[in-house]
């Protein structure tokens, strides 16, 4: 199998070339892929798939190849089980059982076998929390480090880097849990009978640029701890031409998608529950002119998923419908960011920013020019409607590839972004603040809005002496 080079960064979005061998060597070698025009992979059986992506001494399968498979193969074969396909090939293709060892042979396939664990362990290293997974690196680079104790360096060192990785999505477990337990979700003392320790928003922070570089400092923060892996297992989908079982049940397989889903959710909240807690019409409408500004300054960054919580927080109901308030407000510049924002057209506007965003990210020379944080929920719905439009499975029982494919270019691209260090200074007391502080569920925003603005038809006035006597105690 010929040498495939590679020159490109494992993510880079549209790079994605899946070369196997042209289409004579497939046929005459009777692996069962079928290519698209180009010699690029389209389907191929699990079988086949699984070959390519294991190393000889005279090939590696291109980074952009290892990556989609890796990321899609657990819908077909649990992980430890296709690492024990991958050690159990190598063996027979190396004869690393017999004795002695061609050392020649084995020093060619060592560093390739080494470089496909590595890729592995860095970019799913969810999939090494099994200990099955370390016992077949160990078994692999046992049969070869007798040829070069520079293995058992290497080894040492890729354990080490992987011991790092687990222990800090551990880590990221207990403070998801901890934030967790620390957030009220439940109605805050109704702003009739605020005590004076009762805070707000623009008490502990009044610079809206400030305010945008910690919103910053938390999307980064959940983006870096969402693994690849989470986009294919939280849309398991059952093809009918598909026998195999899911190879993950387990509701943490997709927890930092959903914390960071349940972060946007509260943001939106956080925002609404700022506005409608004040009792004067000037302070609510200066909250309004402040966010605003926080909007900009997040669309300036490139923080596109904190934007629209923002934008989805000020035109909830209970927010949109104190129509006084927002007389009062300027609102021209809150205009322009809706429009920038607008659904129509498939967020036509918002998807040219972002690609705007991401041209000024690959040319960046510093970190604050590379953030490209996505609006999540669109990048989510892009992956679902691409997942519930191709099947994995074509009627021939070949796994389809192309698809996998696209999807890895759309996951390499959020790679790419979730990996930039946030250069701004962490503000703990602003922090602290916008993971902690109480907001109104549905029912205690709309009596909030209603309190602040008496309610101006039938249907409003009923419900708001429902809201009155079941938070309030009131008649």
């Amino acid at each position: 199998m010929p040498l495939t080079r590679w020159s490109g960064s494992m993510f880079t979005p549209g790079s994605f070339c899946s070369t196997l061998d042209t289409e004579e060597e497939s046929t005459s070698r009777g692996t069962g892929a079928e290519l698209c025009q180009g010699s690029l992979i389209s389907s191929a059986s699990l079988d086949t798939l699984i070959q390519h992506l294991v190393p000889t001494t005279d090939y590696y399968p291109e980074k952009a190849y290892v990556f989609t498979f890796l990321l899609s193969a657990r819908l077909f074969i649990a992980p430890h089980e296709l690492l024990g396909r991958v050690c159990e090939l190598c063996i027979q293709q190396q004869e690393l059982a017999n004795t002695p060892l061609d050392v020649a042979k084995v020093k060619k396939f060592g560093p390739k076998i080494l470089q496909l664990l590595t890729e592995w362990t860095e970019t799913f290293p969810s999939d090494f929390q099994e200990e099955r997974m370390v016992s077949h690196i160990n078994s692999i680079i046992d049969r070869i480090a007798p040829c070069d104790e520079v293995y058992w360096k290497k080894l040492d060192q890729l354990l080490e880097n992987l011991k790092v990785k687990l222990a800090s999505m551990n880590y990221r477990d207990v403070v998801i849990i901890s934030i967790a337990a620390s957030i009220s979700d439940k109605l805050v003392a109704f702003k009739t009978k605020l005590t004076p320790i009762q805070k707000d928003m623009l008490s502990i922070c009044s610079d809206p640029f400030i305010l945008s570089q910690q919103l910053t400092h938390i999307e980064l923060e959940h983006l870096r701890h969402i693994g690849p892996e989470e986009f294919v297992q939280a849309f398991v989908q059952k093809d009918a031409l598909d026998s195999t079982q899911p190879c993950f049940t387990e509701q943490e397989k997709t927890s930092n998608l959903e914390a960071y889903v349940h972060w946007f959710n509260r943001l939106c909240y956080l925002v609404a529950t700022e506005i409608c807690m004040p009792a004067k019409k000037k302070q609510r409408a200066l909250v309004i002119e402040f966010l605003i500004d926080v909007a900009r300054e997040c669309f300036n960054i490139g923080n596109f998923n904190s934007l629209m919580a923002i934008i989805s927080g000020m035109n909830m109901t209970p927010v949109s419908r104190l129509k006084k308030t927002w007389a009062k407000a300027k609102t021209d510049k809150f205009f322009i960011l809706e429009h920038q924002m607008d659904p129509t057209g498939n967020f036509y506007n918002y998807r040219t920013a972002l690609r705007g965003a991401a041209h000024r990210s690959q040319t960046a020379q510093s970190n604050r020019e590379k953030i490209v944080i996505p609006f999540f929920s669109l990048l989510i719905k892009d992956i679902y409607f691409l997942n519930e439009g191709c099947a994995n499975r074509l009627p021939n029982g070949h796994v389809n590839f192309e698809k996998f494919a696209e999807l890895a270019k759309q996951v390499g691209e959020f790679m790419i972004w979730k990996q930039v260090e946030c250069p701004f200074k962490q503000e703990e007391r602003i922090l602290h603040y916008l993971h902690t502080a109480p907001i109104f569920n549905e029912d205690g925003l709309c009596l909030a809005s209603y309190e602040s603005e008496s309610p101006e038809n039938p249907l409003e006035k009923e419900r708001w002496k429902s809201l009155r006597s079941s938070i309030l105690g009131k008649s």
